[in-house]
């Protein structure tokens, strides 16, 4: 199973080519094929702009025409910012991606045709997709950089089925809280509240708990925080211990 072929149809800029590559790279997507780039091949500038993607213009293939570049596909998507009167199904890339995917299962190769710069691909290179993709943009702008619209559908692809967590803590050497050190702080909370006569009143004392215990545990804190709570607390009962070669603590 292999990921879409990205093919760039008569792409002007060097740079836009290395900087698809490097979009490519960047989500996974290894076959690069070119037809008919207006500045020839190997291009130096395309080289300098990838980066660390060279390898990717290295394997790049080379085509004179659209149509040879599709022949061995099964699958094919043609991209497009303007309006095309043909009698062909229009998706975004992550309606598109599902469909790739469904294919790469299958093992039936799949390829994504990008247009030059200027014009974009000609009716009948769009006539050798199945389906024509648009990326989503607000109407009186859309047009876009080819890299970008190369990355806009390698990042789709890439988080299709790829086990990344939406929100992640870098928690570093430190865990969880266990419910034992949370509770361990409420008695301290508590205790400390109690003295200094913040929950005085009998009545709303156990509402008042609740409130503060539902507070923290909202936080879902880390061991290292509830032992820097916890700290905050005893400095603040206790006060400022003098720091050594500080005037104002004297």
């Amino acid at each position: 199973m292999a990921p879409p072929v990205v093919i760039l149809v008569r792409p002007q800029l060097g740079e836009n080519i290395g900087a698809a590559a490097r979009a490519m790279k960047n989500f996974g997507l290894t076959e690069m094929r070119l037809v008919a780039p207006r500045d020839g091949w190997p291009n130096p500038v395309a080289e300098a702009m990838a980066v660390g993607a060279v390898d990717v213009l290295e394997r790049a293939g080379l085509y004179d025409t659209a149509a040879e570049a599709v022949v061995d596909l099964v699958h094919v998507w043609a991209t497009t910012a303007r309006r095309r009167y043909m009698l062909k199904p229009v998706v975004t890339p992550r309606r598109a991606v599902e469909d790739m995917r469904a294919a790469e299962a299958a093992g039936e190769p799949c390829g994504l045709l990008f247009g030059p710069e200027r014009t974009g691909l000609e009716n009948d290179e769009l006539a050798l997709a199945d389906a024509m993709l648009r990326v989503p943009t607000v109407p009186d702008y859309a047009s876009l950089n080819l890299a970008q619209a190369v990355l806009l559908v390698g990042y789709e692809w890439f988080q299709h089925e790829t086990a990344l967590p939406e929100v992640e803590i870098r928690k570093g050497r430190t865990r969880p809280a266990t419910k034992g050190e949370m509770e361990g702080f409420f008695e301290q909370l508590v205790g400390e509240l109690d003295t200094c006569g913040f929950l005085r009143n009998a009545q709303q004392r156990p509402s008042m708990i609740v409130n503060l215990r539902n507070t923290f545990l909202r936080a879902n804190l880390y061991e290292q925080e509830v032992r820097t709570l916890r700290g905050v607390i005893t400095c603040l009962v206790h006060g400022r211990r003098p720091i050594p070669g500080r005037e104002e603590d004297r």
